[in-house]
């Protein structure tokens, strides 16, 4: 899964890629790398992040996911929101996976969205909100409740109507969780797992690996592909990257070794 922010302060790459035409050119890059999936975002949910308005939002995201998705078939155009009025006129525009970081809590409506179009729709763990999340984030045992957390979110997302085969789940490396927290989430990575739903991990470039090697953002790559390799052994399916062609040959040597091995 590869990431196309059309935002102007997501923290890694915000602002590059504002303009629909180097969103759009961006996102072709990506697929030529070997992107299965490219996720649209127009909201940023770094920590501190303030909202956008649904208007704004549209207006980032709608011409760029019409355009790569115009294409068709490979790779499919997920819509990274938490609003039903963004993600129904993204799937309307050929998007056919919504990224919710919210789990369908933020918005009431986005459910029916999801169940109603057929799409499908990652839950994501988050303490709080963006603009709080980092505060003093704290767990009973971390893996358990988000665990937990997640487990009631299917259920909740099922009872909307959402069908269970359509639903990916995402510990939310990063999203209200110590650097403590997002080890333990990776090494116990298979007990989320066994929840049984696709397990989508997220750890590309993210602070707490520059927390480790003392590397900034854009120098985060080793150990993106390492946190990636990890989930990969430990039973995740899906790989949200910045970087798709050097992650993309990593995990097909991790996913050769494991299979050879088992």
């Amino acid at each position: 899964m590869g990431v196309v922010n059309v935002t102007p302060d997501s923290f890694s790459d915000g602002g590059r890629h504002l303009a629909a035409d180097d969103a759009v050119a961006h996102g072709r890059l990506l697929a030529a790398e070997g992107a299965q999936v490219l996720d649209v975002g127009g909201e940023s949910t770094r920590p501190g992040a303030q909202p956008v308005d649904v208007s704004e939002e549209l207006e980032r995201v709608l011409p760029v996911v019409e355009r790569l998705a115009s294409a068709g078939g490979s790779p499919e155009v997920s819509i990274d929101t938490t609003k039903a009025a963004v993600a129904r006129a993204a799937l309307a525009a050929g998007a056919t996976i919504v990224n919710d970081v919210s789990a369908l809590r933020f918005d009431r409506e986005l459910a029916g969205v999801v169940a109603d179009s057929n799409a499908t729709c990652c839950l994501m763990h988050m303490l709080g909100e963006p603009r709080t999340m980092q505060a003093d984030p704290r767990y009973e045992d971390v893996v358990s409740d988000v665990k937990a957390f997640l487990e009631e979110r299917l259920g909740f997302a099922v009872a909307a109507g959402v069908r269970e085969e359509r639903i990916w789940l995402d510990p939310g490396i990063g999203f209200g969780k110590t650097l403590e927290h997002n080890l333990a989430l990776l090494d116990r990575l298979d007990e989320i797992v066994a929840i049984g739903r696709p397990v989508v991990i997220g750890t590309s470039r993210k602070s707490f690996l520059g927390k480790i090697t003392g590397r900034a953002e854009n120098e985060r790559l080793p150990g993106t592909i390492a946190t990636n390799v990890i989930a990969l052994e430990r039973g995740a399916s899906v790989f949200r990257v910045h970087d798709v062609a050097p992650v993309r040959e990593a995990l097909a040597v991790a996913a050769a070794t494991v299979a050879a091995h088992g």
